[in-house]
């Protein structure tokens, strides 16, 4: 089967339904876990009565007995928006003779006169939740605004309120790709964007506290050292892109699902004795894995996993010297031999993960916003999302509240702005 009905513009099907599916839902039985149910709220800010029918709706009778009150709770979002007013005491100092002004803490702008009138930080907040984790466009998002509070916010407003929030958290950018630096296993990826219609790259670099983005024009090693770090030191876990090996002092581990992927792709088309290499290649591959949890379930000591690293690298390096008759398995060959090396890191060091599935997460919501509306229309534009971007997902996996986070970054005086990660100060 050729890429191209393997690229994410293609349509989600991959052939006919099974005719025997499996039961939707979780199987019954000892593990099937507690019942969903939504809990009683802490708080009630509405209470409502809800009297029996005259009579019957089923024959029509007027008299009732067992008469008792249950309790039934529902929650709802609040559809007007708070309209507020700040007093704001405006005065000259005697001593500088310069203006001074009073803020209030939900304030997120000193702007007066024609610019008096704004929006608020938890709207802010939201309308940069909703373009850069949700994916709204801006359209969308003046629309969401207008229809469920009536607010009025133009697509022009809700561009400035991503480009204002993501000057504000700036600092808190740098500090999350200095964290991410410092890291101990880094697991990097990019894929396609546009910055104004023109080719661009979303890069990603995920690590076990932080996740930072970048969108550049280039793809390569300029592009990357901007994340990772020209001189870092730590593990990568890559698909095995050649700009990653330019990071000659870092430990590498090729990711295994993208060769598991080539292989199978490569069966699907195979015929006669091609098949034979993809397989024992596939069959390495999910032998190191097999080593992977059998030392993880403890059944086998972090020593004879290494032990069983070295000879499956001395039986693939075996399996790759001798030239391949068929054209795709020798280039797949070739790919292999350069970072054979590379293929077995994780049973060596015990914690390092055999792919690169973070990043390949990391980037997913990108791609579904990238399906919306196509990238970015400025460098600026560019700059922020990746600023947002890594703002946001930093603070899902700091199990931070972002929105609310945002919102205190917005509200913040400059030298108060709040830290996201602790002791990036």
């Amino acid at each position: 089967m050729s890429r191209s009905g393997k690229r994410q513009a293609a349509p989600f099907s991959r052939g006919l339904p099974k005719l025997d599916p499996k039961k939707l839902g979780r199987k019954s039985g000892d593990d099937y876990g507690t019942k969903a149910f939504r809990a009683v709220p802490p708080v009630i800010d509405e209470e409502y009565d809800a009297p029996l029918p005259e009579r019957c709706p089923v024959c029509g009778g007027g008299q009732f007995i067992d008469t008792h009150v249950d309790h039934q709770y529902q929650v709802e979002i609040p559809r007007r928006p708070i309209y507020r007013r700040f007093k704001v005491a405006v005065a000259r100092c005697t001593c500088c003779g310069k203006r001074v002004q009073g803020r209030h803490p939900l304030q997120t702008s000193d702007a007066l006169g024609c610019c008096a009138s704004q929006i608020g930080p938890e709207a802010q907040a939201a309308a940069v939740l909703l373009n850069k984790e949700l994916g709204l466009s801006q359209g969308k998002i003046s629309r969401f605004f207008q229809a469920l509070f009536g607010i009025k916010l133009t697509r022009g407003g809700s561009c400035q309120i991503m480009l204002r929030a993501a000057e504000r958290c700036q600092g808190n950018y740098q500090a999350i790709v200095k964290r991410v630096q410092q890291s101990r296993w880094i697991v990097p990826d990019e894929t396609g964007w546009r910055i104004g219609g023109w080719p661009a790259w979303l890069h990603v670099a995920a690590a076990d506290n932080a996740v930072a983005y970048l969108i550049a024009r280039q793809r390569g090693f300029e592009a990357s050292i901007r994340l990772i770090g020209e001189d870092y030191d730590g593990t990568l876990i890559h698909d095995g892109w050649a700009s990653y090996e330019r990071f000659w002092r870092a430990l590498h581990q090729t990711c295994l699902g993208h060769l598991l992927r080539r292989c199978r792709q490569l069966l699907e088309t195979a015929t006669r004795g091609a098949v034979v290499f993809p397989r024992k290649v596939k069959a390495l591959l999910q032998e190191s894995l097999e080593v992977r949890d059998q030392r993880d379930a403890r059944t086998i000591t972090v020593r004879a996993a290494k032990a069983k690293a070295d000879e499956l690298q001395e039986r693939m390096t075996k399996l790759l010297i001798p030239v391949k008759s068929n054209p795709t398995n020798e280039r797949f060959c070739r790919h292999l031999l350069r970072n054979v090396s590379e293929l077995f890191t994780f049973l060596r060091h015990k914690g390092i993960d055999a792919t690169n599935w973070r990043a390949e997460q990391a980037l997913r919501p990108a791609v579904v916003n990238r399906k919306v509306w196509g990238g970015n229309r400025t460098e600026a534009g560019a700059a922020a999302q990746a600023i947002l971007m890594s703002v946001l997902f930093t603070a899902r996996q700091q199990r931070r509240d972002a929105m609310r986070f945002i919102e205190r970054v917005l509200r913040a005086l400059p030298h108060r702005r709040p830290l996201l990660l602790a002791g990036s100060g």
